[in-house]
């Protein structure tokens, strides 16, 4: 059952030096305070997972916080690159970093084989393509019944998943709606969840498309109003456009990008 915490007691308890972490959430919903809860705890040697790495896993790069980015598309959404993952991947700053990239039907598979306890998922999107080649966890496989071959794609087990949802009840009980992604599919494969919520509600109230994540699946839940910002979560918030566009400028810069850091993330430490 899930245990109602803060976000500094839920991220200390679940993610840990050298975890394999997937923090999910397309277009709305990206768990930025979780993710800068990271940054603070500063977590060390991290394998990240996601499908759309953009402005999070740019920040948490740039903090030294990962060796390894496993994903399928990685960009400042609408405005352009992320430098501080291509200076990571180009020039080792502030720590080197390795790269797995699968497309999105490549990864979206293999969260579903690893919410679904079997070890590889199968489909055809890569055949053509050089990425077989290039890529782990992926492998041609013989079809029993036709003969045709596919490509198999190993199945995803993050050790964490972190994910933003609007509600939870006072049970642990988590419910999120509009642009649901892979979340479930996240929560589902991984051996932890943390899940940070607008707000504790006494009843979940059922949405359309809402999905509900029932506390026995979840390790924590954290009360963190805004926690998607600069992303948005449906019903309580806009994305805040300016920052994104803001964040290409940010982040070009060793220098001005830590100096970002310091003074919006790693503040909050100092205010203890």
């Amino acid at each position: 059952m899930a245990e109602i915490v803060s976000l500094a007691e839920a991220i200390a308890a679940n993610v840990h030096d050298g975890d394999t972490v997937a923090m999910e959430g397309f277009t709305h919903l990206i768990p930025h305070a979780a993710g800068h809860e990271v940054i603070r705890q500063r977590r060390r040697d991290l394998t990240l997972v996601r499908m759309t790495p953009d402005v999070i896993y740019d920040q948490l790069i740039g903090a030294g916080c990962a060796r390894k980015l496993i994903f399928s598309w990685a960009g400042n959404p609408g405005v352009g690159s992320l430098h501080r993952f291509r200076d990571a991947v180009e020039n080792g700053w502030p720590v080197p970093l390795e790269i797995e990239e699968h497309s999105h039907a490549g990864m979206a598979n293999r969260y579903l084989a690893g919410a679904s306890g079997v070890p590889f998922a199968i489909l055809r999107g890569y055949r053509g393509t050089d990425l077989p080649a290039h890529t782990a966890g992926v492998a041609d496989v013989v079809c029993p019944f036709t003969g045709e071959t596919l490509t198999a794609v190993a199945a995803i087990k993050p050790d964490v998943t972190v994910i933003h949802a609007q509600q939870a009840d006072r049970l642990g009980n988590v419910q999120y709606w509009g642009i649901t992604g892979v979340q479930k599919e996240a929560v589902l494969a991984a051996s932890r969840a943390v899940v940070t919520v607008e707000e504790v509600v006494e009843e979940l109230v059922p949405r359309p498309g809402g999905v509900v994540l029932p506390s026995w699946l979840l390790s924590h839940v954290a009360e963190v109003p805004g926690g998607a910002h600069p992303s948005y979560a449906q019903d309580y918030s806009v994305r805040d456009n300016d920052f994104y566009l803001a964040w290409d400028a940010i982040s070009r810069d060793r220098a001005t990008f830590t100096a970002w850091l310091e003074e919006h993330v790693q503040v909050l430490v100092r205010g203890k």
